[in-house]
């Protein structure tokens, strides 16, 4: 089982860079010019590679957690917080793959300014996380 603990730690590790940087290149695209093809295409294909690349991570860092839920039981209401943290998580995944779409089809409407504060979502949650694993609180 720590074989497990630690691919699923590794693995939440990458999918959250991805999940960190990938609302970045958002804050970038809306801020782009409309005259700037070339860096918009460039943008959008670095976005496209980085959620083609993070997708697999999450699916596996969830797995391995759903693994690591039924080894050791789903008990404590930190252990319910946490998942409904990672449902959101989930939820904000693709939700990003929803606006990269958006991007691509030139519908997106967001400014620079709402996608910065987009963009700190994921830490919260991960901030939480890490304290409800570590204290396990209640």
């Amino acid at each position: 089982m720590l074989v497990i603990k630690a691919l699923h730690i590794s693995l939440v590790v990458a999918w959250f860079a991805g999940l960190f940087y990938l609302p970045r290149i958002f804050v970038n695209l809306a801020m782009v010019p409309a005259d700037s093809v070339a860096e918009r295409d460039r943008l959008l294909l670095m976005a496209g590679k980085l959620y083609r690349f993070m997708t697999p991570l999450g699916v596996l860092a969830v797995g391995l957690g759903l693994w690591l839920w039924l080894g050791f039981g789903f008990t404590g209401g930190w252990l319910h917080a946490k998942t409904t943290l990672v449902v959101l998580l989930i939820a904000y995944h693709l939700y990003c793959g929803q606006l990269l779409r958006a991007f691509i089809a030139g519908t997106c409407q967001k400014n620079h300014v709402w996608f910065r504060w987009f963009n700190e979502m994921p830490v919260l949650v991960m901030f939480a996380v890490v304290f409800l694993v570590i204290l396990k609180p209640f």
